[in-house]
């Protein structure tokens, strides 16, 4: 399982060293970017299960298109 934690900067130390104290856990820091890029893809799978679940009406291809 792989997650995904938003840890303020003031609390990032403690959180790493508590990690890395669990040997069965590997850790590995990314670029706030990063995390924004992962966040973004994240929340876009979720509303494609949505859309499919009928829950939520995606945009057309041609309407996206058309904002450009």
């Amino acid at each position: 399982m792989k997650l995904l934690l938003d840890i303020p900067d003031h609390k990032a130390n403690f959180m790493l060293e508590l990690i890395k104290s669990f040997r069965f856990v590997k850790s590995k820091t990314i670029t706030s970017a990063k995390a924004q890029e992962i966040s973004s893809m994240i929340d876009a799978i979720e509303e494609v299960k949505l859309a499919k679940q009928g829950k939520v009406k995606l945009k057309k291809a041609d309407d996206l298109l058309n904002e450009l």
